[in-house]
């Protein structure tokens, strides 16, 4: 779940009914380019709670029985009956709820006291409420924009307008964002069981895939790299030895130095991953950066092309540090584990030869951070 998000309003300003479309077109724009769909859905919140005498807006999203807020703006209410809803969300059981799964359109309540649609709301101190459905394209209900007021009040024509007009157009785009966004934790989902299955089956040891995720995802957030980059190298880091499916267990698993037709074959398993990667037609560039081209050195005598310097991509530059220390610091069948300090005194022993200096440093620096957090 998102992190609830809250904005402090202004003076509400109504606007004409002429005044919603091109107040609708600027809220798409943000919401088109946001990076999640509670990035997407603040400021619709946002400019009800501006626009109208609402205090307080929120949206709530299905999640399996329960509907839990995923973005509000303003004022919400307090108290241990709102602290129960946020930790464990509305249930569809919850009467509004069940009203907006039938409807397609805005419902408004004046006095919640006085309708039994709205019971549980007046004991969160909420009097008057605005409430809409969004339902996917094939209806299925998903989630809720909501509005309310601490103090009964009947809601205007142009209130009713304004909430009506953009709930119902912003609707579609979250259900879409919300498809989206849905369809890409399942990639990540498979993305992950992939690398752990290639672990189970490699001489790696168990974590591996999750560890290097973490630090490539630790060195792209220090570097400020933008959320999509970030996504786009844990993907990476998931696959980033998918091609040693083409590999033979003896080679895998042999406990002692490769012979240099051994090492020949072992050094396929980028081009085999590649390959593979090719397939996943939503795998972004920079995921593929990193499964094939994250055994090439700064120095130019890495492999399979012999890139060097910053003519290696940025994502496989990140994650061949990532992998590198990581299997220095755990055993496997040919070598026994290296202790943080000899690992970091690796990495700045080979930076400006295998790895690039500045991220070799940057590296660096944030594990010895994370070491000192660990020992306060």
């Amino acid at each position: 779940m998102d992190t609830l998000l809250s904005i402090t309003t202004s003076a509400p300003v109504y606007p004409e009914p002429a005044d919603v479309a091109p107040l609708i077109i600027e809220l798409l724009q943000h919401a088109l380019v946001a990076p999640s769909v509670a990035h997407a859905v603040v400021p619709i919140l946002t400019c009800l709670t501006e626009r109208t005498t609402a205090v307080g807006a929120a949206y709530f999203q299905a999640s399996g029985t329960v509907f839990t807020a995923r973005a509000s703006s303003g004022v919400m209410p307090t108290g241990p009956a709102m602290d129960r809803i946020l930790v464990h969300g509305l249930p569809f059981e919850t009467p509004l709820l069940q009203l907006l799964h039938t409807r397609t359109d805005a419902c408004f309540f004046d006095d919640t006291q006085h309708d039994s649609a709205t019971l549980g709301f007046p004991e969160l101190g909420v009097a008057s409420l605005a409430a809409a459905p969004v339902h996917t394209p094939d209806g299925a209900f998903l989630g809720a924009f909501l509005m309310h007021t601490f103090a009964m009040h009947e809601w205007t024509r142009d209130e009713r307008h304004l909430f009506a007009a953009v709930s119902e157009v912003m609707a579609n785009v979250t259900a879409r964002l919300v498809a989206e966004e849905r369809t890409a934790q399942a990639h990540e989902d498979a993305m992950r069981a992939l690398g752990l299955a290639l672990e189970a089956r490699d001489a790696e040891t168990k974590g591996h895939t999750d560890r290097v995720s973490d630090l490539a995802v630790r060195m792209a957030t220090a570097l400020e790299l933008p959320p999509n980059q970030i996504t786009a190298i844990r993907w990476g880091a998931y696959l980033h030895d998918i091609g040693k499916i083409g590999t033979p267990d003896a080679i895998l698993h042999k406990p002692g130095a490769l012979d240099p037709h051994e090492i020949d074959i072992i050094r396929q398993h980028p081009c085999i991953g590649a390959a593979f990667a090719e397939q996943l037609t939503f795998l972004p560039p920079t995921a593929n950066d990193v499964i094939y081209l994250h055994h090439e050195r700064w120095d130019g005598r890495g492999y399979p092309l012999g890139l060097s310097s910053t003519a290696i991509p940025l994502a496989a530059r990140i994650f061949a540090i990532c992998d590198v220390y990581d299997a220095l610091t755990h055993a496997r069948p040919y070598k026994h584990a290296w202790t943080t300090e000899q690992a970091l005194n690796e990495i700045e022993r080979q930076a400006g030869a295998h790895f690039d200096p500045e991220l070799a440093a940057l590296f660096v620096r944030i594990v010895m951070e994370q070491q000192t957090a660990f020992i306060k």
